[in-house]
């Protein structure tokens, strides 16, 4: 048992960070104090907050880690929060870096979607909280402006122009179709759309419609006009305020023990995207401390943030507010405000972003509802008794045999963890899908045990008795006896709501038939979780099937060997690239030459 008061008696009173593990050495809860002795003699005193107290009760150990002062130990909390993922922490958001619309600086600059570290030089516009933002704004653009898009290989090694041309989404600066000084107009006014000015954009393309007509250059003005047309209609959709300031607004929320944050990202006083974000993991559960947060988790992970807002409007102060602001204004290198508004027009931001915020919730609440019905409803068909949390689906995919792809998908009683979804590479003899099954069930399940992984309580197979009894067979090997294994078999004409289930145990040797009712919730769970698993498995197959035959292609070709074949991948940057470039683009490879880029050529586009 763990020895607080022992334990606080040498601790000592500077900033730092606090890890608490449990007595399997897993991290519990990571917090920072600007008075560690202080922070953490509280956390021993009569607990009102039941949760507080079930991990304090858990708690084995406790590392420190001091600091030189509160900041550091602000920016060490969301470094090892991030890392750590502790149970008792709110954790928003996985390792993935949000996105960006980016502007090359070349002479006839590329407009592309970018995530990273911003290594290039150019503009960034961003981030965005959710990517189909930035590709909804990429297509605007694309059918306004008509930036290139293509990388720097392609457009050097253009003769004539591509398909974007054809279909009117490039001007073809490739091959000398528009003037330099032309396509630095329309890259001026994509960087004035992206900040938000449409207003001035369509003023200077009125005055060039103007130009144009007045020179009887009927076709460009007509052009121009049908621009101006699409900006005001653009324009009209935009939730505008008096207000001219960049700002985030977050709101948060609560129902029923469940927390969710709006973000509304505004710039030049436009509402540019809205995201919902809920927390996989909550320790204090107060809307304070799911902001606190989110915020030092959004903001202080972005690496070389080119466009952090000027204010940041929450809907409840929170601790730390003032050491998070300095910490923000440090890395922007001008003053960044984080605030609650009582007046005016941010508060109507706040309002906004409140009521989606209450929205999305009462949404999420109501579809993890009808999917713990159709748990229920499953679990009783089924006849378990026990608990029942976790099922499996498998599925294979491939096509006559080539690029055999397994998926194996996990559900919850809340629905689909994505998290834990896999795919697996099998090596079988051709359209063997017994064989698939026994392998793909023997590796995923022998790896979970020697890891002490959590087991399923039931296992889908999709497919009849055939696939049922070779993963019976799988699991017998594998010593895991205590699982329900459902197969579900297709009915007449591959009709959903004719399906036949087989269900079984691995020691059983006998199969229960199930037929249900097409109108039955716990039918409708389990199409869901095997049409889950046949997505994510065809996903995959063709993925692995279109590499594969790229690379037997290459691999055919006579004059290219191991050391040819890697030059021209590094050159091109894999195998989109080489796809990609032109047959005089293939020949300046060193040691390639015009006669042997000629059979490459026609061996990857089957001439």
């Amino acid at each position: 048992m763990f020895d607080a008061q022992t334990f606080l008696s040498n601790v000592t009173s500077r900033p730092g960070v606090y890890c608490m593990r449990d007595a399997a050495n897993k991290v519990l809860y990571v917090g920072k104090a600007k008075n560690l002795k202080a922070r953490l003699s509280s956390y021993f005193r009569t607990q009102e907050d039941n949760r507080i107290a079930q991990m304090v009760s858990r708690i084995a150990h406790i590392d420190l880690t001091v600091t030189n002062s509160e900041k550091e130990a602000l920016l060490l909390e969301n470094s090892l929060i991030k890392s750590l993922k502790p149970r008792y922490n709110v954790i928003f958001r996985d390792d993935k870096s949000y996105p960006y619309l980016f502007i090359s600086n070349h002479v006839f600059p590329r407009l592309v979607y970018f995530r990273g570290k911003q290594k290039f030089q150019g503009k960034y516009f961003g981030p965005y909280p959710s990517a189909s933002a930035v590709k909804d704004s990429l297509y605007i653009l694309q059918k306004l402006f008509k930036i290139r898009q293509c990388d720097d290989t392609f457009f050097s090694n253009r003769s004539r122009p591509c398909l974007q041309y054809q279909i009117k989404r490039c001007t073809a600066p490739c091959v000398g179709y528009i003037a330099a000084q032309d396509y630095a107009k329309d890259v001026e006014n994509v960087t004035l759309f992206l900040e938000g000015k449409e207003a001035d954009i369509i003023k200077n393309l009125i005055h060039r419609m103007e130009q144009a007509s007045i020179e009887q250059q009927y076709e460009q003005a007509a052009i121009l006009r049908d621009q101006i047309a699409s900006l005001r209609n653009i324009h009209e959709q935009q939730i505008v305020y008096k207000q001219k300031g960049n700002a985030d607004v977050i709101a948060a929320c609560e129902l029923k023990g469940h927390f969710c944050l709006q973000l509304l990202y505004i710039r030049h006083g436009q509402i540019l995207d809205s995201k919902s974000f809920y927390p996989k993991q909550v320790g204090e559960g107060t809307i304070a401390e799911i902001l606190r947060g989110f915020l030092i988790q959004f903001y202080l992970d972005q690496e070389n943030k080119l466009d952090y807002p000027n204010e940041i409007i929450i809907n409840e102060k929170i601790e730390d507010q003032e050491l998070i602001a300095q910490a923000l204004s440090q890395i922007t290198k001008r003053q960044v405000k984080i605030m609650q508004p009582t007046r005016g027009e941010k508060v109507k931001w706040l309002s906004l972003a409140l009521e989606n915020a209450k929205q999305a919730l009462e949404r999420k609440a109501s579809a993890v509802g009808v999917v713990q019905k159709r748990w229920i409803e499953l679990k009783k068909v089924l006849g378990i008794v026990n608990g029942f949390n976790r099922m499996e689906c498998f599925d294979i995919s491939h096509t006559q045999g080539e690029a055999t792809m397994a998926s194996c998908v996990v559900f919850d009683a809340n629905g689909p963890v994505k998290s834990e979804y896999r795919r697996y590479n099998i090596e079988v003899k051709a359209n063997d899908d017994y064989a698939a099954m026994e392998q793909v069930l023997t590796k995923r399940y022998l790896k979970r045990k020697a890891q002490e992984l959590i087991m399923p309580e039931v296992i889908i197979i999709d497919g009849g008795k055939g696939q049922l009894h070779r993963a019976q067979k799988a699991l017998r090997e594998c010593q895991i006896l205590d699982v329900l294994l459902v197969g579900i078999a297709k009915g007449e004409g591959r009709k959903p709501g004719l399906e036949t289930l087989y269900v079984t145990r691995v020691e059983d040797n006998e199969d229960l038939m199930i037929k249900l009712s097409p109108t039955s919730i716990a039918l409708h769970l389990l199409q869901h979780i095997r049409d889950e698993a046949h997505r994510f498995a065809i996903t995959g197959h063709r993925q692995k099937r279109g590499k594969a035959r790229t690379v037997s292609s290459l691999e055919s070709i006579v004059g290219v060997g191991a050391k040819r074949r890697q030059k021209l991948l590094n050159h091109f940057g894999g195998l989109q690239g080489l796809l990609g470039a032109s047959q005089e683009a293939i020949a300046k490879v060193p040691g390639i030459g015009e006669d042997l880029a000629t059979t490459i050529y026609r061996a990857l586009h089957g001439d």
